[in-house]
């Protein structure tokens, strides 16, 4: 990620494939056979639903994760991560063909051992680099991304595909299994089935997913980087979760995707707790802006769209409790500026991404607005709906 003007660029994937292929070659001391990507995405509304059964509409964006690899002849998995800031982490463990793999220390490799873990077949040992511009604790899901990316390059070796639902499913099993974080399906999702110019309306229920074609002519995405992290328990997201589900069991549901408003009035009466009962109303609430905002964009009705945006903002600052102060305030910056349809938080929250919708040609002047009352230090990255997971031609 170059940093030019708190603006981060994609590399590119030509760029990040040869930065893998050159540091496999000096690792390993010969040339990979397969090479694989996916991206990182931003999820444009449907935030806190994914696991209540709900639509999410995310786009992937133009950051990637690039995996090289080939066969090593042995029953052991050596792995090399190169991190954004050029960073590189190692580790290795055994090949599933010769013991099962468990989690465990280097924590960052549960994602990758989870995918091998999960894969329809065992698997020989191998080696594989991992190159990533795709930005770290960001919310943009740079877990699905490694995910992804590796499930797809053992595709590749072992010539065992799977249905790109299976893949994402299977993807979100490592990443329940291994690293524990209990995550609905929307990022495995949109990484393994983002499609150029186009957001991806997701039934969370049905896991059907609608391809949303966004015309990006004079209109931008911008998400901005709040660049803060509050570093919680951990029991915020499962804490959530749980306090949704305890609103459809109080109601008879399996989920609160069948619930509506009125719903609401029953948990009152139920003497369900007030906590509760506020999660449930924006599930409720966010659930129908996403099923509008996506027939909204067909209909390049940006206003719309964008008076959705700061409604699901509210919602899970105030109903929810995801949000921060900094995130409240790069929403508050952008909800009288010239050129701005609408803004929110997006990804999990406590720090991480809003995104906004922007006219292109205020794009300069917002950037300049944030930078000079946000009291935080922001990164701006525009993004323009990308292409998902994908093999890499690899030039020998």
């Amino acid at each position: 990620m170059h940093e030019m003007n708190c603006e981060a660029i994609p590399k590119g994937e030509g760029v990040l494939l040869r930065q893998a292929t050159d540091r496999f070659i000096v690792a390993y001391g010969r040339r990979p056979e397969v090479a694989a990507a996916a991206p990182g995405r931003v999820n444009l509304i449907g935030e806190h639903v994914d696991y209540c059964e709900g639509f999410v509409l995310p786009v992937a964006i133009p950051f990637l994760t690039v995996v090289v690899g080939s066969y090593n002849n042995t029953d052991v998995c050596r792995v090399i991560t190169v991190l954004a800031s050029g960073e590189e982490l190692e580790a290795s463990f055994p090949a599933t063909i010769k013991a099962e793999l468990r989690p465990g220390q280097p924590e960052w490799a549960n994602y990758i051992k989870g995918v091998i873990a999960n894969f329809p077949i065992k698997v020989n040992g191998f080696d594989i680099v991992v190159v990533s511009d795709v930005p770290m604790g960001s919310g943009v899901s740079s877990s699905a991304a490694i995910e992804v990316a590796v499930f797809t390059l053992l595709e590749g070796l072992t010539g065992r595909m799977v249905s790109l639902v299976e893949k994402a499913k299977l993807c979100q099993k490592a990443e329940h299994d291994f690293p524990g974080m209990p995550c609905g399906i929307m990022d495995q999702y949109i990484v393994t089935m983002g499609k150029k110019d186009h957001a991806l309306l997701i039934d969370c229920k049905s896991l059907e997913a609608k391809q949303v074609p966004i015309k990006m002519e004079n209109i931008c995405i911008l998400v901005i980087n709040s660049n803060v992290k509050h570093r919680l328990t951990g029991s915020e997201y499962p804490q959530r979760r749980a306090q949704c589900q305890e609103a459809a069991c109080q109601l008879g549901l399996t989920s609160l995707r069948a619930a509506n408003m009125q719903d609401l009035d029953r948990l009152r009466d139920l003497g369900c707790n007030e906590l509760v009962i506020r999660r449930a109303r924006h599930v409720i609430g966010e659930i129908q802006r996403t099923v509008e905002a996506a027939i909204k964009l067909t209909e390049k009705n940006y206003k719309r769209v964008g008076e959705l945006f700061y409604q699901s903002h509210d919602s899970l600052s105030k109903l929810m409790e995801v949000s921060c102060v900094e995130l409240d305030q790069i929403v508050d910056i952008l909800r009288d500026a010239p050129g701005v349809y609408g803004a929110r938080m997006t990804g999990g929250g406590f720090g991480g991404c809003a995104v906004a919708l922007v006219q292109k040609s205020e794009l300069d002047a917002l950037k300049q607005r944030i930078l000079s009352q946000y009291k935080g230090k922001p990164v701006f990255f525009v993004c323009v709906p990308s292409e998902g997971a994908r093999f890499l031609k690899l030039n020998h």
